[in-house]
């Protein structure tokens, strides 16, 4: 059984700092990760993407030089490292993991949308005021 667990959301003031943290089990071979985010309103956009075991990082812009996302393998949890935080951060952050080969290339290439095709957590939420 497949299960992704986010956790780490909060409230905090702008320029604050959060880490995100994504605990997978009953997940084998992971090759891809990334944390996706939703606003009300909004539509689910990706924030960062993580191509696992060559520590290829891509970020969207609007979170650029402020989060990092990173994994530790022995743990098989991946976090999101944020700093910085602006009011226009909030919203639900979930995050995602795939093992397949074909959709984390094109993951490891920019496309975020390969990244939806995988496995989900439920979403941890961060709000910024």
């Amino acid at each position: 059984h497949v299960q992704l667990v986010e956790s780490g959301g909060g409230s905090v003031q702008a320029g604050g700092s959060l880490r995100l943290s994504c605990a997978a089990s009953g997940f084998t071979h992971t090759r891809c990760m990334g944390w996706f985010r939703q606003a009300p309103g909004k539509e689910r956009e990706g924030v960062a993407s993580i191509y696992v075991g060559y520590g290829n990082a891509r970020y969207d812009d609007s979170v650029k030089g402020r989060f990092s996302i990173t994994r530790d393998d022995d743990k098989d949890t991946m976090y999101l490292h944020m700093i910085d935080l602006r009011p226009e951060d909030t919203a639900m952050y979930y995050c995602a993991a795939d093992r397949d080969l074909g959709r984390c290339l094109a993951v490891r290439g920019g496309s975020w949308s390969s990244l939806t095709q995988g496995y989900w957590g439920q979403g941890t939420q961060v709000t910024v005021s």
